[in-house]
């Protein structure tokens, strides 16, 4: 990516028109797909929809990938790679759409996004591969950061719940066909043609919703007071926070004394480079936006945590091929759109702070009700049953923290912040994920692949310590969640 800061370029974008508040409240008959915002609607959902089959398909094909070009032992820096860029990618959106607008970050942002898929399709040798779920990460850092400061500058605050419902809502067909047609893809073509084919999904939804983001919401913003330079020491603590997540990572994959020194240099790094990157009182549940982003960070990490070790238990517990282990969670798509709608309605707007609340309660019951299948007399539906309610509260949860950030940011602040909120999403995954797995592995949690197919050794209190922990988690955002709104 092209440095953004040579003269030649500020001037060019300080010819750019400043984009003022998106304007009046709607009448009541508007909407999102109103002739107004259609385009640029269904231009950015497709972007979600897109991101979103490629999360579930690429899943499905990285295991056949790795085996065929020898990196089975390198199979989780694939992951991890993709995370520690994207963590930069957020930061550096948030910077850059907050002093220029959130057109180039997206359009930077989507292109990263499709050369890293191709690097990755057409790699020879494992590291190759892995360069290419980096670039890959930073493309998609600045792409979902950029997104949400389109709707912040796009949309009028009462369609807002709305666009977010639809982000959600994105999700729910590539959730049950994306893993369907990765694997027939992989099966019958190869896995290399599930990454170098979606990069030409790409081409339709730029045309429906460049034109519409240009007119809308590029350049600075109108009467902002964001400087016009990027703010190096936040530049300095991104990087510090994606070299501390991928060290922690490191660490947590390897339980032997020798990893405590990179452990140790990964939270040397992360803990003062996240103090500075989210808002000031964040960790004390400071009322307002500290505990919008602190709520955002607990659901996030304390759902995704549980939900990654939910496969593996039905396979090597109650003996589930890992197809049908998968689709337990499959109807989870659908009522976590079910509960971002939800939360979208304006009669429920005044009563948000409880939908949050309510959210978060389903979550902890959800998760501390899956280890229940341990016991052979609890049917093993009883999971995608409490999923199905758990992933109903994340709907309430997750729209409405991206719609309370908005609303509690200055327009020349929403790029920063978005920043953030994304930030303690990651971070709290990388975390909880962390303990979870080092607390799975001490219990007898045996070794597990990341496809989830098998384990060796593994005992049931394993499961146990890594799904009642995060309950317990969970409920502290219940607590979190009454801290929102500013007195």
């Amino acid at each position: 990516m092209a440095n953004p800061e040579p003269r030649d370029t500020e001037v060019a974008l300080a010819a750019e028109p400043a984009v003022a508040d998106p304007g009046p409240d709607p009448g009541p008959g508007e909407t999102v797909l109103s002739r107004a915002y259609r385009a640029l609607s269904v231009g950015i959902v497709s972007v979600i929809v897109l991101i979103a089959f490629e999360a579930t398909a690429v899943g499905t094909a990285m295991p056949v990938a790795a085996r065929e070009l020898d990196g089975v032992s390198l199979y989780a820096f694939a992951f991890s790679g993709y995370f520690t860029t994207s963590l930069f990618g957020m930061v550096l959106s948030g910077q850059w759409s907050d002093r220029r607008g959130p057109l180039a970050p997206l359009t930077t942002g989507i292109a990263a996004f499709a050369a890293g898929l191709v690097l990755s399709g057409t790699a020879g040798a494992m590291w190759l591969f892995i360069l290419g779920r980096a670039v890959q990460g930073l493309g998609g850092g600045l792409v979902i950061v950029a997104l949400y400061v389109v709707v912040g500058r796009a949309y009028p605050e009462r369609l807002r719940p709305a666009i977010m419902a639809a982000f959600a809502a994105g999700w729910v067909v590539p959730s049950v066909v994306g893993p369907l047609a990765s694997g027939a893809v992989t099966e019958h073509l190869g896995w290399r043609w599930v990454f170098i084919g979606i990069p030409v999904l790409v081409v339709v939804p730029l045309a429906l919703a460049l034109p519409q983001i240009r007119s809308r919401a590029s350049g600075p913003v109108a009467g902002g007071d964001a400087p016009a330079s990027f703010d190096r020491r936040r530049i300095r603590l991104a990087l510090g926070i994606s070299l501390g997540a991928g060290l922690l990572q490191y660490a947590a994959q390897d339980l032997r004394w020798v990893s405590l020194l990179p452990g140790a240099v990964g939270a040397a790094l992360l803990v003062p480079a996240v103090l500075g990157l989210l808002p000031r009182g964040t960790y004390r549940a400071v009322r307002g936006l500290p505990s919008v982003v602190l709520l955002r960070g607990v659901a996030a990490g304390s759902f995704i945590a549980a939900e990654s070790f939910v496969p593996l238990m039905l396979v090597t517990q109650r003996g589930l091929s890992p197809t049908l282990a998968g689709l337990s969670l499959a109807a989870g798509g659908a009522t976590w759109a079910a509960g971002s709608w939800l939360q979208s309605r304006s009669r429920l707007e005044p009563h948000r702070e409880r939908l949050m609340t309510l959210g978060m309660v389903l979550v902890a019951a959800a998760v501390a009700t899956a280890p229940s299948v341990l016991i052979d007399g609890v049917p093993a539906w009883t999971v995608a049953v409490a999923w199905g309610f758990g992933c109903f509260g994340m709907g309430l949860v997750i729209s409405s923290t991206s719609v309370l950030l908005l609303k509690l940011s200055a327009p020349e602040e929403a790029g920063a912040n978005s920043a953030a909120l994304q930030i303690s999403d990651g971070l709290s995954n990388v975390v909880l994920l962390a303990a979870g797995g080092a607390a799975f592995a001490a219990l007898g949690g045996g070794t597990v692949s990341h496809a989830a197919t098998e384990a060796t050794g593994s005992h049931p209190a394993a499961f146990a310590a890594v799904f009642l922990p995060m309950a317990a988690v969970a409920l502290v955002g219940a607590w979190v969640a009454t801290r929102v709104r500013e007195r």
